[in-house]
């Protein structure tokens, strides 16, 4: 409950001034992003928080923009063709028996939250959508997993199969 209470302030307090010295410092904007991700992470996992009703949360940039079939409104479509990650997430969250779901962005990311009503949330995306994100599901505990942009951003972008693991791990007490 205490770390509950301190995440609350650093979303409330620290975040919006962060993002006011961001906004005049275009350059470091990701870097404090990245600071608040890991202050809510190192928090969240100090609650050690024990549950099932997980939400696996995915980017649609994730996909590889190739692909013919839109994953958006139903991730299952996806044929398994192996350039992109997002079989590989599809198994895992079979397998952990989690929600998954695909966001275009903030407000259909807050629908979904809304929709499945989970005890916790593994968010992938880029800092800006990661921090606005656990601000506005707070109080809600959300493990962060920084997406990898080796072609810029929302482009092909990938994610460590390992550190999605690793949170499911945490959450699911393993």
């Amino acid at each position: 409950m205490k770390y509950r209470w301190i995440r609350g302030m650093v979303l409330r307090f620290l975040y919006p001034a962060l993002m006011i010295v961001g906004s005049f410092k275009k350059d470091k904007k990701e870097q404090l992003q990245m600071f608040i991700i890991n202050i809510n992470n190192r928090l969240v996992r100090k609650e050690k928080l024990k549950t099932t009703k997980l939400l696996l949360l995915l980017p649609h940039c994730l996909q590889i923009d190739e692909c013919n079939i839109r994953l958006t409104h139903n991730i299952y479509n996806c044929e398994g063709c192996g350039k992109c990650e997002i079989s590989d997430l599809i198994q895992i969250a079979e397998e952990n028996k989690l929600k998954l779901s695909v966001a275009t962005g903030g407000t259909l990311a807050r629908r979904i939250v809304k929709d499945v009503m989970p005890d916790a949330i593994i968010a992938v995306a880029c800092e800006t959508d990661l921090s606005s994100g656990i601000v506005d599901t707070y109080p809600l505990p959300v493990l962060c997993v920084p997406n990898e942009r080796p072609y810029g951003p929302c482009l092909n972008t990938q994610v460590s199969l390992e550190k999605v693991k690793d949170a499911i791990r945490f959450f699911s007490g393993r």
